[in-house]
């Protein structure tokens, strides 16, 4: 099964907060980084050491994608941010980022498996690909 996490971050944002959000979102469904395909963010975080150090860390593919393909999947997501809209140019990151790159990886759409949680400067999301697309 293809699962991304989606991670969006304030500026500075250091990679043990990422991880940490990360490692509490997988664990809400029994799931560990292990069973992760990749992770995905926004292309405006293509410089940011906390994002960069975890997916090397962890030995993930990063994508970053653009805010303006980001914006496609506004009805699907959990809440819109005005304050991410202001800062990125996308009405969410983390739940838009893991959809959009779920579905680019398996050609078919993806669903959320945990929505955006929080901590004090992350956001983290999970979407998957179900192996069987009559039972999702």
């Amino acid at each position: 099964m293809i699962r991304v996490a989606g991670l969006g971050c304030r500026r500075g944002c250091p990679e043990h907060e990422l991880r940490e959000l990360l490692v509490t979102t997988l664990a809400e469904r029994g799931l560990a980084v292990g069973d992760l395909s990749a992770l995905a963010s926004v292309d405006s975080k293509a410089d940011e050491p906390g994002l960069r150090a975890l997916a090397l860390s962890l030995q993930l593919p990063l994508a970053l994608l653009p805010a303006t393909e980001l914006v496609a999947c506004e009805g699907r997501l959990s809440g819109a941010s005005a304050v991410v809209l202001r800062e990125t140019g996308s009405p969410g990151v983390a739940e838009a980022a893991a959809l959009l790159h779920a579905e680019t990886l398996a050609g078919r759409p993806a669903r959320l498996l945990v929505d955006k949680r929080r901590s004090a400067r992350a956001t983290c999301a999970l979407a998957c690909i179900p192996e069987d697309v009559d039972n999702p």
